[in-house]
């Protein structure tokens, strides 16, 4: 999710611990605590392992309910070592840390941009969160430079929402609109070595915690924040991306019918009905396309790239990188890439490090004058 030009790269190639990012807060045992909303809307939770075993069930427009006792509006599990096990119907999933469960409703829930219902959040170290993302983020077996690029920009993106969210009920998701947290399953040797040849490291500009955005792969080129987001960061610049073509998303194809589309389109809260013609009338700087025009039998309508890739999904429209074609009563999306193509590019780390460059220079190339640093009051 970052780039630093190679000549900047010896700036970041040194760990910068003269002058160390200090941390708002850290807690009496000196560790980063990190906490990341797990579930949201649920209706009833069980928390078990280490000698609870404990049914939490929400009542609605009130509060939750723990082993039918009174009503109360959370419940927090005692700070343990080993993993606790949440099961949310026939999900499971194995954490460390804290479990805390919340009862949301009303102004509440809109407050914490959750759904009614019961919040699960996992209250955890800061490398202990990192050991259960890296592996859902990364794989393990790719080249140890690009796991540590991973784990310096994946540290960073932490401490930065942690930083824009200190008084919100939760700092991150675990899901793909954080970055994805796979608790105790996602540990594995290969990530525990990344996080110690890069531990405490962080990306800092201008002395604060960058928007460390990384995606899977580009498709050549990554897209600036700009142009995706709106909102300028120099450092999120888009720059050229080389044999990544190993991605399986190198090149995609995505056959849609004319219903369909219209469809997708209509849940954007416009109704054009069944699309009739279709064209890329705007591109953005690294070829994304910006927008798209498209005539319907009730009307016709604009809509902008990102739009339409959330309207018809994302496991269909994989990039924004596409060419929009008709063929017989069908639409097809011809892309390249994966994700919003802002920052590091997860297809062209590895490539950079099968080639023999560092971590640094991986994190070099993706996030423009950046520098590398340490966090200063405890990684544990």
């Amino acid at each position: 999710m970052i780039g630093v030009a190679a000549s900047a790269a010896c700036a970041v190639g040194s760990s910068g611990s003269q002058n160390p990012y200090r941390l708002p807060s850290v807690d009496a045992r000196g560790d980063v605590r990190i906490r990341v909303l797990l579930d949201d809307g649920a209706e009833a939770v069980a928390v078990e392992g280490l000698g609870l075993d404990e049914t939490i069930e929400a009542v609605p427009g009130e509060g939750l309910r723990v082993n039918g006792g009174p009503v109360v509006s959370r419940w927090r599990s005692p700070r343990l070592d080993g993993p606790l096990t949440i099961r949310i119907g026939q999900r499971k999933r194995q954490v460390r840390g804290v479990v805390e469960v919340l009862a949301l409703y009303g102004q509440e829930a809109e407050d914490a941009k959750g759904a009614e219902g019961l919040a699960v959040v996992n209250e955890i170290a800061l490398e202990r969160y990192l050991a259960g993302t890296l592996g859902s983020e990364m794989y393990v077996s790719w080249d140890r430079r690009a796991l540590q690029a991973q784990a310096v920009a994946s540290r960073t993106y932490a401490i930065h929402q942690r930083d824009g969210r200190r008084d919100a009920p939760w700092h991150l998701t675990a899901g793909t609109r954080s970055q994805v947290y796979g608790g105790v399953d996602a540990e594995s040797p290969e990530v525990e070595q990344a996080l110690e040849d890069t531990r405490g490291q962080i990306l800092v500009a201008r002395g604060r915690p960058i928007l460390a955005a990384f995606h899977s792969s580009s498709g050549g080129q990554t897209a600036s924040a700009e142009e995706v987001w709106g909102q300028s960061r120099p450092y999120l610049v888009s720059v050229p991306v080389v044999d990544e073509w190993d991605s399986p998303d190198a090149y995609w194809r995505a056959r849609v019918t004319r219903g369909t589309l219209g469809r997708a389109v209509a849940s954007l809260g416009t109704d054009p009905g069944p699309i009739t013609a279709a064209r890329i009338v705007e591109r953005t700087g690294s070829g994304r396309v910006a927008r798209v025009q498209l005539e319907g039998e009730r009307g016709s309508t604009t809509v902008t790239g990102r739009q339409l890739r959330t309207a018809l999904g994302e496991s269909k429209l994989k990039s924004t990188l596409f060419e929009l074609r008709e063929d017989g009563e069908d639409f097809v999306f011809v892309g390249s890439g994966s994700g919003h193509g802002v920052g590091m590019s997860q297809w062209g780390a590895r490539a950079m490090a099968r080639r023999g460059d560092d971590y640094l220079e991986i994190l070099g190339t993706f996030y423009p004058g950046t520098e590398v640093t340490r966090l200063s009051g405890g990684t544990r």
